[in-house]
């Protein structure tokens, strides 16, 4: 291959799929990986090594829900060791102060505190956990008196994507720096439950409004990140920044991957951290190099003027709507699996009969 490749500046570490949430849009894989199959904490620690060594600056701790590890701190301490940046993407449940704190002494440097919605009534319902509205608000109230640097991740879906103004508005309340409107991307779990999760375009364009609005108004306050919904694009976004090219994932049994869907891609075999070197596995995986840079892209992607801004799209998205990982991604509306893609959409948030949640148990 021909490309240049550059090393990973990022890393996610799902520390394990085990999660006390039930989240019908949850993107990890409908079938889980169980608590014996997870890497230990030595594992991890040299996993971490690793990843420094290969170029990595940021290590995304996340699950499932990483609290759910009662090594978790000891993971932030190996982390730290290595000289990574890092940050604990968490629910909130499972910490407390004592914790908290205890990961602070570690090295911990951010947190990525998720929302399910800005009412008890409405988080505790998409949560399918009583009560976490409450503990993630107490949680919140630890992380600013600690002073640790405090991202919201708010997912947004047809249920709440009307409460974006009120999710902002938390946001600040919160003492967030960031706050990432991350609408529901379709894979894993979520698919299941895609038809209930849509949007609509009316509301996808509202909440374009808010957030244009949101970012010139709280400029210096709040950094705003938008991740709309991908069906309601004209064009593809450069996913991952282009196949294997700024960051890697590894799973709770070190399966190493270009993208957290990637295995949805059934033709790829990823490889694992404990048989081969992490910096092997970047430069020389077979899963890694079969869609980099834009050699593989079809003819009509290889034509077109935007073939170096997003790379073709997402292979995984191509899987999941058109079952083929190698076509353009089905959001391009140069692609003739657009076509199928929004007979999909029409159906779905049309639908007159809105189907109920199937939520993760």
């Amino acid at each position: 291959m021909s490309i240049r490749i550059d090393p990973p500046m990022a890393m996610l570490a799902e520390l394990t799929h085990r999660c006390p949430l039930a989240c019908p849009y949850c993107s990890n894989p409908t079938e889980l990986l169980a608590k014996e199959t997870e890497l230990s904490t030595d594992a991890w620690a040299d996993i971490f090594q690793q990843a420094a060594k290969l170029g990595v600056l940021q290590l995304h701790l996340s699950g499932g829900e990483p609290a759910s590890r009662r090594d978790l701190v000891e993971l932030v301490a190996a982390a730290r060791e290595a000289g990574l940046y890092t940050n604990l993407i968490t629910s909130g449940i499972g910490l407390n102060e004592r914790r908290l704190r205890a990961l602070d002494e570690a090295g911990l440097d951010h947190v990525q505190l998720s929302l399910q919605g800005v009412t008890a009534a409405m988080a505790d319902r998409i949560g399918g956990y009583k009560g976490g509205f409450d503990r993630k608000m107490h949680v919140a109230e630890i992380i600013a008196d600690i002073g640790f640097p405090l991202t919201l991740n708010a997912v947004m879906h047809r249920e709440n994507l009307d409460d974006l103004p009120a999710t902002i508005d938390m946001a600040l309340r919160l003492g967030a720096r960031r706050i990432e409107i991350a609408c529901v991307q379709f894979q894993g779990w979520a698919l299941v439950n895609r038809a209930v999760l849509q949007p609509s375009r009316e509301q996808v364009d509202a909440a374009k409004k808010t957030v244009a609005r949101a970012i010139e108004t709280l400029k210096g306050r709040l950094v705003i990140d938008f991740v709309p919904p991908d069906y309601y694009s004209d064009f593809p976004k450069a996913c991952m920044n282009g196949w294997g090219s700024t960051g890697l994932n590894i799973t709770p049994n070190g399966t190493v991957l270009p993208c957290h869907a990637a295995e949805t891609i059934p033709h790829l075999q990823f490889e694992n951290v404990a048989k081969r070197e992490l910096s092997d596995i970047w430069y020389d995986g077979a899963a890694f190099n079969a869609y980099r840079g834009t050699d593989w892209l079809p003819e009509l992607c290889q034509g077109c003027d935007r073939r170096d801004i997003d790379f073709g799209g997402c292979r995984c998205q191509a899987m999941a709507v058109l079952g083929d990982a190698s076509a353009p991604d089905p959001v391009c509306r140069k692609s003739p699996g657009r076509a199928a893609l929004d007979a999909l959409l029409n159906e779905e948030v049309q639908a007159v009969d809105a189907p109920e949640f199937v939520f993760r148990r």
